[in-house]
């Protein structure tokens, strides 16, 4: 089932001001869990952590930055 274009804008805004967040914060404590690392070890980390959350979220943010094709289009609104 397909989410509609206003569920998908409102999942969208839900993903970026809450979920990445708080995604950003577990990852950051859960790195700081392990001995220190070296520098390109922990690029690459937080590098590999900062795609990974893209491609779940990609069919959310496909298409929201457009105007609704579901919306009836009446000229005279």
């Amino acid at each position: 089932m397909a989410l509609s274009y206003k569920a998908r804008r409102r999942w969208s805004l839900f993903v970026l001001l809450v979920a990445l967040p708080v995604y950003i914060v577990f990852m950051i404590w859960g790195i700081a869990q392990f001995e220190k690392q070296s520098f390109w070890v922990e690029l690459l980390i937080y590098l590999g952590s900062g795609v990974i959350w893209a491609f779940p979220m990609k069919a959310i943010f496909k298409g929201v930055g457009q105007a609704d094709l579901d919306a009836p289009s009446d000229p005279n609104i």
